[in-house]
């Protein structure tokens, strides 16, 4: 992948970006909702035979805009770069049910900005899911390729930046979940939030394009402390977060995190955005034990490894905080909502 992780502008290439290290930083927009609330996991840790107060969930998926979900926190930064830089159209892309590309299409209105969303994936005959909310938003959706794959869809938002860029507007390129330099800055800030409630806490995250798990360790300091959970979506990703980390840094005048990223790769399944059985099985327990709605494409496998660790005696020592970063549209999909419903009788 690219060194330079930064977003494109007018289709400027991303070699001839400025370095995050060297860029101007514009202050954030507040439409997120933050701090978001943590609250323990006192059902899950009783049946795993924990402390009651040994687990957390941090309520990233009770965020402000679109239904919820981490991908504010990164457009908080990101759109106000898009403004500074007057940009007129946001460009960004993901799976045809991204979370990421319905917030932005959100955001996009509440600013005034047009938004193109570039797929990746079949859509069906009538939308549902996060689709229903993309028609809601009013964001123009292309349909760039049959399956999600990030290398075709970058360069797929790439074409749409040129096209927009010949038509007169000025486009900003959001990256795929808002994974730049600039976007991780929002998981830096939310790191302070989950010391600040757990001091010396673990995390257990969902991975997909790795911004969201960069931030936290810039902001935690330390990889050691963030257990990501591989969900499929981009290959190498402990490279990726890794690279992502140190640019982050950079740009927020941090010190670069100490060790490596920590990715577990067992939970992805066939393929990313398919569910498993593992993760419907932590989706129904969760529901049961504390009223916690996850979903079958990010937080429910992430949920699925720490709930594995903790039966076999993996769990890192101290509090342990479960990032919540929404997707609930993805559950009432039709072809997640019938595995749900198949595997209860």
């Amino acid at each position: 992948m690219d060194k330079d992780l930064g977003p494109t502008v007018g289709c400027m290439s991303r070699e001839h970006e400025p370095s995050p290290s060297g860029a101007a930083v514009t202050e954030p927009l507040r439409f997120a909702g933050t701090p978001t609330p943590m609250t323990p996991l006192a059902g899950l840790a009783r049946s795993l035979g924990l402390g009651e107060d040994r687990l957390w969930v941090k309520r990233d998926d009770l965020t402000a805009v679109a239904g919820g979900g981490n991908k504010a926190r990164k457009l908080e930064y990101l759109v106000a770069d898009a403004l500074a830089r007057r940009a007129t159209v946001l460009v960004t892309g993901g799976a045809s049910q991204s979370n990421h590309v319905r917030t932005t299409a959100a955001v996009a209105a509440m600013f005034g900005l047009r938004a193109v969303g570039v797929l990746g994936g079949r859509r069906g005959p009538v939308p549902e899911g996060n689709l229903i909310l993309d028609e809601i938003f009013g964001i123009e959706l292309v349909d760039a390729v049959e399956r999600y794959g990030p290398g075709d869809l970058d360069a797929a938002i790439e074409h749409e930046c040129t096209r927009l860029a010949a038509e007169g507007e000025v486009p900003y390129l959001v990256p795929l979940g808002g994974s730049s330099p600039i976007g991780v800055q929002g998981y830096v800030e939310a790191a302070r939030e989950i010391d600040s409630g757990a001091p010396g806490s673990t995390v257990y995250v969902a991975v997909g394009t790795g911004g969201t798990h960069a931030g936290l360790a810039v902001g935690l300091g330390d990889h050691g402390r963030i257990r990501g959970v591989d969900v499929g979506a981009r290959p190498d990703v402990e490279n990726v977060i890794a690279e992502l980390a140190v640019a982050g840094a950079d740009r927020a005048g941090r010190p670069h995190p100490t060790g490596e990223p920590v990715v577990d790769t067992t939970q992805v399944g066939e393929r990313y955005g398919r569910s498993t059985a593992e993760c419907r099985a932590a989706i129904r327990r969760v529901a049961r034990s504390d009223g916690l709605v996850l979903d079958p494409v990010y937080t429910a496998k992430a949920m699925a490894a720490l709930i594995a660790d903790a039966e076999e005696g993996r769990l890192p020592d101290g509090p342990v905080v479960f990032l919540h970063t929404g997707g609930l549209p993805g559950l009432l999909v039709e072809r997640h909502a019938r595995g749900l419903l198949e595997d209860l009788g």
